[in-house]
């Protein structure tokens, strides 16, 4: 079976505003981006998300203010 290219979204927030996102077909993929993603959150209030589309469920978050 091919992965669905497009099964872990990882997004970047700040202010409530996406600043950038991505898919992937892998999620340790996905979970590596979220973590470089993390390194890359300057702004105000960042959030990064990865959620699994295919099942619709966030799978980890992390914040600026936790």
């Amino acid at each position: 079976m091919i992965p669905d290219r497009d099964r872990f979204h990882v997004t970047l927030t700040s202010v409530g505003r996406p600043t950038m996102h991505g898919w992937w077909a892998v999620e340790s993929t996905a979970r590596g981006k979220f973590t470089e993603w993390i390194g890359l959150s300057k702004g105000p209030n960042a959030r990064v998300t990865l959620v699994d589309e295919e099942i619709g469920a966030v799978l980890t978050t992390w914040s600026d203010d936790e």
